[in-house]
Formats: structure tokens, sequence, C-alpha cells
């Protein structure tokens, strides 16, 4: 008897505790939400709504709604997108000339700003990066990109690292529907169509090795010659720099980031040809993570003419040597994903 009125104050200690916890987060919401600044309301209701577990269709989306109406959470959410191109619009690959005394290296940077750490790579030869994919595109489980290099090895390849590639069909929390990309994507000259779209908004590399983003239908995607492309959601994976200029939206509010803070992976390219691949830690105490705007910033502070972000959140990764390089806020490491883009040998 007195076992069982132990193990009764225990749970009733910790109900107390739990709910006192829940209490101030709750608490937390509302000074973020009705606070007396704009600022961290914003960024809150834009970081929360880029995360699975509370989008507009995840388990946890009323989070944001608490002590806001939807159509004020879906205001916020809009001030804050990079600005999105015409259909049939394409960055420009004229001012690209690629060094014909390219070498063979890697280098690899940290970066960091106020309220992010990163790491950028720097491959000089854009031959050499290639877009991955899983065995097969299906509603199953993705692949780690070590998990993806080390298939590709065991086929004859010899690869030294890669990130995370485009978006594909998020089966929610507690599912791994992660091994199906959305819109199109082409591995080395095979293109798989997953959606028929008059329109698909995609980056990749043509046969002259030259990073090209674009919002084309399958014809002008077939004109442009491509050999490598992945598909990106304009919300989730926008164009961040386009022929040497960020696309910002000019919203005169100094509230509006561009996207919340939250990790981040991008690539882009140099006008000399040289692939930058970048990823942004994020939801850390040492590393709140990256917006789109700042994302954009870090791209054209290293020479990006041309750049689009990646999928990010859990799905954030980088590897290099056999080692993951990056630092995925998630205990159990990062997503399983579709697509990367991988470096050969």
């Amino acid at each position: 008897m007195r076992f069982l009125k132990g193990i009764g104050r225990v749970f009733a200690v910790l109900g107390i505790l739990v709910a006192f916890l829940l209490l101030v987060v709750i608490a937390a919401i509302f000074l973020l939400e009705k606070g007396p600044s704009e600022s961290a309301k914003v960024l809150f209701v834009q970081s929360a709504r880029e995360a699975s577990w509370f989008k507009e269709d995840g388990p946890m989306s009323f989070v944001p709604e608490l002590f806001l109406t939807k159509e004020e959470v879906k205001e916020i959410v809009e001030r804050g997108k990079m600005k999105e191109i015409d259909e049939g619009e394409t960055s420009d690959t004229d001012q690209i000339v690629i060094n014909d005394d390219v070498t063979q290296d890697i280098e690899i940077i940290d970066v960091s700003g106020g309220s992010y750490k990163g790491r950028l790579m720097i491959i000089s030869d854009p031959s050499r990066v290639f877009l991955g994919t899983v065995g097969s595109f299906d509603y199953g489980e993705g692949e780690k990109i070590d998990e993806m290099i080390a298939r590709y090895e065991s086929n004859g390849y010899s690869l030294v690292g890669g990130i995370n590639g485009g978006d594909f069909i998020d089966g929610g929390v507690g599912h791994v529907y992660t091994a199906m990309p959305l819109g199109a994507v082409m591995s080395e000259g095979e293109l798989s169509v997953i959606d028929n779209l008059d329109y698909y908004h995609i980056c990749g590399f043509t046969e002259e090795n030259k990073f090209v983003m674009g919002k084309l239908s399958l014809d002008e995607i077939e004109e442009m010659h491509f050999r490598d492309f992945v598909y990106t959601v304009h919300d989730t994976g926008p164009f961040l720099v386009m022929n040497g200029e960020a696309l910002v939206n000019e919203v005169p509010d100094t509230a509006t980031y561009g996207g919340g803070k939250n990790p981040r992976t991008a690539i882009g390219q140099r006008k000399d040809g040289a692939v930058l691949m970048l990823t942004v830690d994020g939801r850390q105490a040492n590393s709140l993570g990256a917006s789109f705007v700042e994302l954009a910033n870090i791209m054209l502070e290293y020479g990006a003419y041309n750049a689009c972000a990646m999928d990010g959140g859990t799905s954030t990764q980088m590897f290099y040597q056999g080692e993951l390089i990056s630092n995925p806020y998630s205990a159990y490491g990062v997503r399983k994903c579709p697509t990367g883009w991988l470096i050969r040998e």
C-alpha cells in the first residue's frame, strides 16, 4: 500500500510539473504574439509555420493561432515570403564563364551570424556535382545523404560528400513518406515527372555545367538541355539569388524577415562556375537558424550569381568524407530524403 501511495505521489508531482511547464509555454506564446514586440511576433509565427508539426496541416497547427486568428497568421506568413519569378522566366547563364583551368579543390568554410552557425562547401569544378536519388520513388522511406552516397558507391561511383535536395511528399509526424519528390526531377539526364504541372519551379545544371533556376514547362526544360535538376516549392525552397541580386520582397516593414529562423540548405553557383553548398544549423541554443533573406545574403557574400534554397528543417544535412559536418537539431538525427546533391571524387 505504501508503495502504491509513493507511486501516486510521484505521478502527482509529475502532473504538476507538466502542467506548470505547459503554463510557462502558453505564457511565452502569449508574450510573443500579444507582447509589445512586433518583430518577435512575426519571427515566432514565420518560424513555427515552417516546421512540420506547426504547418497548416500539421498535428499542432493550432499553436501559432493560440492568440491570433487564422487570417492574422496567414498575413504574417505571406509577407515573409521571398519574391517569386514569373512563369517562363529563368536566370541568366551568359555571365557564368567556367574556368578552363578549374581545379579539383573543395573548400569548407564555417559561417556565422547573429542567430546562426553553418558550413559552406565550395566545389571549384561544377561537373563534379550531380543530383542523386533514392533507388525508386515511392511512398516509402528515403535515404540519409550518407546512405545515398554508400549506395551509389556500391554501384561503382567514387563520391566525397553532398547535401540534401528538394521538396518531397511529407507524410507528417510519425510517417516515412520521404522517398517521393514533388514536381519533376532529373538525375544524370534521366527525367522523372511526378506531378503533371503547367510549370515547374526547378533549379539545376545544364549540360554545360551552368546552374539555372526557372519556372518552366516541360518543353522549356527540354530546350534548356538540363543534365540534373530538382523541384522546390516557392514557400519552402525559394530562389534566393538571381543574376547577382537577392530576391527580396520590398516590403516597408522592418519585421518582415523573409521566413523564420530555421535550419536551412542552399545551393548556388559563382560566375566562375564554382558551386556553393550551404547548410545552416537551427533550432538550437547556439544557432536559432537563418531566414531566407539571411541565406541569400550568405550566398551573395561568397559570390553566388544564382542560388536556390533546398528543403530545410530536419532535412538539412551536409556530409563530407563519410562524416556529418552539419549539426542537426533532431535527437533522431537527420531526415531521410528522396534526392541529394552529390559530389564526385
